[in-house]
């Protein structure tokens, strides 16, 4: 069967198949901001898939050339598949077999005007003096690119004038270096989803709460949605220290072969 790319002044057409899906990364490629829309037809698509970063999203009637359709510009052979239902899960296992690993997401409620700029405020001048947050910049754009570790700060964003534009970011430095930081993975209209990275050797030290109470205040003052999904527990409890509350777990894949086809023909 062939699929179709949706062009980003198309995007309507799919928009009721990710009906009721809170997810900011849908929102991201609905909006025209990130990512790629494809469906069984560009008219009245039954089946539809978006790409946005490292994430592919399945809506619909499970579609096997969706599931392995690879859009052309994404380069990586690692991605997660997350099923709108088990239909589609099902079909993932069956097409990328023991390329597939079923893991368990954790998404936290999205709730505006919950955040006490006091306890945020707090957090951060709480951290160690060794430690200074700083707002991302050209120089620190840069570097953190250069870093296997840190390069999903500012991954989704290949140049600075386009991170400048629509990304937010704060890092924590020690004598000069990035040693954690938290940020803009993706962005929407309202909001951004965020992502933090810690430098192993500066762990359990506070940092990437302090680095997340930075953004989550700029976003604040920016009336910017800083939203958050938790890919293990150990996320959800930091997101909790910052104000979130936990909604509820999903399935997704993490697909180690993408686009490489398996299963049957």
């Amino acid at each position: 069967m062939e699929v179709y790319r949706i062009d980003k002044t198309a995007t309507k057409v799919v928009e009721p198949l990710f009906a009721h899906w809170p997810e900011t990364l849908i929102y991201s490629c609905l909006q025209g901001y990130m990512g790629s829309a494809w469906a069984d037809c560009n008219q009245q698509p039954k089946s539809a898939q978006i790409v946005v970063a490292d994430f592919c999203f399945l809506a619909g009637q499970p579609s096997e050339a969706l599931v392995k359709n690879k859009p052309p510009e994404y380069r990586s052979d690692f991605v997660i598949m997350v099923p709108q239902m088990e239909a589609w899960a099902k079909l993932i296992e069956q097409v990328y077999q023991a390329d597939a690993k079923r893991v368990t997401r954790y998404a936290i409620k999205k709730e505006p005007d919950i955040f006490d700029t006091g306890k945020l405020t707090a957090i951060t001048e709480t951290l160690s003096k060794e430690y200074e947050l700083k707002l991302i910049d050209r120089p620190i754009y840069e570097k953190v690119r250069q870093m296997r570790w840190s390069e999903d700060l500012c991954s989704q964003f290949d140049t600075f004038e386009k991170f400048a534009k629509n990304g937010l970011g704060v890092v924590a430095l020690h004598q000069g270096e990035i040693v954690s930081g938290a940020s803009s993975y993706t962005v929407y209209r309202d909001g951004i989803e965020i992502e933090i990275d810690t430098q192993k050797e500066h762990r359990r030290k506070g940092l990437a709460l302090a680095c997340g109470a930075k953004l989550i205040l700029e976003c604040m003052k920016r009336n910017l949605y800083p939203s958050w999904d938790a890919q293990n527990k150990a996320s959800v409890a930091l997101a909790e220290k910052l104000g979130y509350h936990f909604d509820q777990e999903y399935t997704a894949y993490e697909i180690h072969r993408y686009g490489i086809k398996q299963g049957r023909a």
